[in-house]
């Protein structure tokens, strides 16, 4: 967790405020003329090591952020412990990102190569472990992921908690495709709960809960000192309430982006569980950008993001905090993960587009295989999952039974093809690992 950042000052001291004229205070705002600072939203943390404009304390530049802030913030529902409001301001960075977002997840994803199909696709699951392993150990798993990894492919048995753990992350992600059309109540979220933490806490009965009072939690840092109190216990049946009607809401509008990293920020604020409300906050906000349709998050691991910077995660909680209950700092924080997360995307499709034109090529070079064959297998490798026929093959390339038969046959004692008869039909499918096995051909 991130050491406590320095809170900012007041807005401006009792007796600087009467020493301020109207004109001067308006010549401030003038030399001062947004909420930001050559376009980032800098806390006071970050503030006091820049050089202020000329002729201002940093006191001053701080009051006149603060008041172009407190004029554009829109209040939220959530309150902290003490009741006061949180809110947020949308910046020209926020809107730009928004703009970013709204065209590569929830649109169609402009660079060549297969798209990753969601059912079965190699990669779809690959991001799914991805998840489950980087939100784990971010809230302290200890394992590899060959071993992570080769658990869930193979089905084998957790063997600690670090590997129930991955495996229940695991298994919520996929759950959470599938609840994405419910509304969010609290027995949701406490099933959610219940699927994250199957068999890891001390105490089973804390899963699928709220925390009792005389089950205090609170954050600390590396040096086990208090950086976040959650409200009482008392609170929270009364706070879940309103976290889910806010999920659930339509109006007042907010960006659909916006209100699912405000939810991740919510949950994890509260800490309305003994355990688990780290992994419980990823998945709620998974589950919110897959009800608004930004179906591209299903291939996206954000914890493997937040696992390369853990501080910078603490510390956008942390800055919210200290500021007067501002998640703009959470907002901005959460939309460049969101954005490393889909540039992660891209590489790996443009990469894999490479090598699918490598493999390609070697294909149309071999002489072992015939023309029909080299297309069938040029088609497998961007449809792993298909299933062929002797009639398929046979109607696409307009040859006799026997012809088709022969080439599929072929492919399959080459070991490129899985064969497989039902009834009277042999379905053949692409082997596991059909790049390396056609890299491997001679």
């Amino acid at each position: 967790m991130a050491k406590m950042p320095k809170r900012p000052p007041g807005i401006a001291s009792p007796d600087r405020q009467l020493a301020l004229g109207p004109e001067e205070f308006l010549a401030l705002l003038e030399v001062v003329p947004g909420p930001t600072v050559d376009g980032r939203y800098l806390h006071w943390d970050k503030l006091i090591y820049r050089e202020p404009p000329a002729g201002l304390s940093h006191e001053d530049w701080w009051s006149a952020l603060k008041l172009h802030r407190t004029v554009l913030y829109k209040r939220l529902p959530l309150q902290d412990r003490g009741g006061q409001p949180c809110k947020y301001l949308e910046t020209d960075l926020i809107r730009e990102e928004l703009h970013r977002l709204d065209f590569d997840a929830g649109g169609q994803i402009g660079v060549p190569g297969r798209i990753p199909s969601k059912s079965g696709d190699r990669y779809y699951i690959g991001s799914l472990m991805e998840e489950a392993i980087t939100s784990s150990q971010l809230e302290g798993a200890a394992t590899t992921r060959q071993v992570a990894k080769e658990m869930i492919r193979s089905g084998r048995a957790p063997q600690d908690r670090s590997e129930q753990m991955i495996l229940n992350n695991f298994l919520t992600m996929r759950r959470i495709a599938e609840l994405k059309d419910r509304p969010l109540t609290k027995t949701l979220v406490f099933d959610i709960h219940r699927l994250i933490t199957a068999d890891t806490l001390n105490d089973p009965s804390a899963a699928g809960r709220f925390r009792v009072s005389d089950e205090p939690v609170c954050v600390v840092d590396d040096r086990d000192r208090a950086v976040h109190i959650p409200p009482p216990a008392e609170q929270l049946e009364k706070r879940m309430a309103a976290m889910c009607k806010f999920a659930n809401a339509e109006a007042p509008f907010i960006h659909p982006v916006v209100r699912s990293i405000i939810l991740h920020f919510w949950l994890a604020y509260d800490h309305p569980f003994v355990d688990g409300n780290g992994r419980t906050a990823r998945a709620l906000f998974y589950w919110s950008m897959l009800r608004h349709d930004y179906w591209l998050l299903e291939f996206l691991s954000i914890s493997s993001v937040i696992l390369k910077g853990p501080a910078k995660y603490g510390r956008a909680f942390l800055y919210t905090e200290t500021d007067e209950n501002d998640l703009t700092y959470f907002i901005i924080y959460h939309m460049e993960v969101i954005r490393r997360a889909i540039k992660q995307l891209h590489e790996y499709i443009a990469r894999k587009a490479k090598q699918l034109k490598a493999v390609e090529a070697r294909l149309r070079a071999a002489p072992i295989l015939n023309h029909r064959q080299r297309a069938l297998l040029s088609h497998a490798l961007r449809h792993p999952d298909h299933r062929y026929t002797i009639r398929s093959h046979r109607t696409s390339h307009n040859v006799v039974y026997q012809t088709a038969r022969t080439d599929l046959l072929d492919l399959a004692e080459r070991g490129l093809l899985t064969a497989v008869k039902i009834g009277k039909t042999w379905y053949f499918t692409p082997v596991k690992g059909l790049e390396e096995k056609l890299g491997e051909l001679r």
